[in-house]
């Protein structure tokens, strides 16, 4: 309950301050990207139920002769770079956490797609609500590997506090200032998962 707390007096502190950010970052989304201005997608949050995350748009639609989305790389311009460098594009998630579906801090919400992929240990970052930024993303981001990665959630699980929480955002603050992380070695984002490389190994030793 104090996390909750926590949670909703600062996600709404932060909302009324950075308003003016709001309205000018829209502003430039709508004016480089043209509209929607935010970007809507379903993510898993506590014990795996579905929400709608918000965030601001930061790629262009682009679609190859069959319909298909381009790969990210080709779809992310240098505006929409800037915007995640900057993290200002992950804003509209204190709107989630104000509404119950996040926390300021915990695993980050991945895709849906992946639930069927994680061994049982991995699967646990579902007990927590999803964050705006975690243990993970103040430890190497989007730079460190997906084991390392579902290591880091776990661990935050087990030892979660509000001083963590506390200091996790403080380490948040300082990756976002130096832009570290931001992106795996040659890719725009982050490669996606498709399973532990040890996934037959974390299944059998908790069978």
């Amino acid at each position: 309950m104090i996390k909750r707390l926590f949670d909703i007096t600062a996600a709404t502190t932060a909302l009324v301050v950075l308003s003016p950010v709001y309205a000018i970052t829209a502003y430039k989304v709508k004016q480089n990207l043209g509209s929607p201005v935010l970007f809507r997608q379903t993510r898993p949050g506590l014990d795996g139920k579905p929400f709608e995350m918000i965030k601001f748009r930061t790629m262009k639609d682009a679609t190859d002769s069959e319909g298909n989305p381009l790969p990210d790389s080709e779809r992310l311009t240098d505006f929409g770079k800037a915007l995640r460098n900057s993290s200002l594009d992950e804003l509209p998630e204190l709107w989630n956490v104000v509404k119950g579906d996040m926390s300021l801090v915990g695993p980050r919400p991945l895709l849906m797609e992946y639930l069927p992929l994680y061994s049982k240990e991995q699967a646990r970052r579902h007990n927590v609500r999803p964050g705006i930024t975690g243990y993970a993303q103040v430890n190497g981001r989007n730079a460190i590997g997906w084991d390392k990665k579902f290591e880091l959630d776990t661990w935050y699980i087990d030892n979660q506090s509000l001083w963590l929480d506390i200091k996790i955002l403080l380490k948040t603050v300082k990756k976002v200032v130096i832009k570290d992380g931001i992106s795996a070695d040659g890719e725009a984002t982050m490669s996606k998962f498709t399973g532990s490389q040890n996934q037959s190994a974390l299944e059998s030793s908790y069978e």
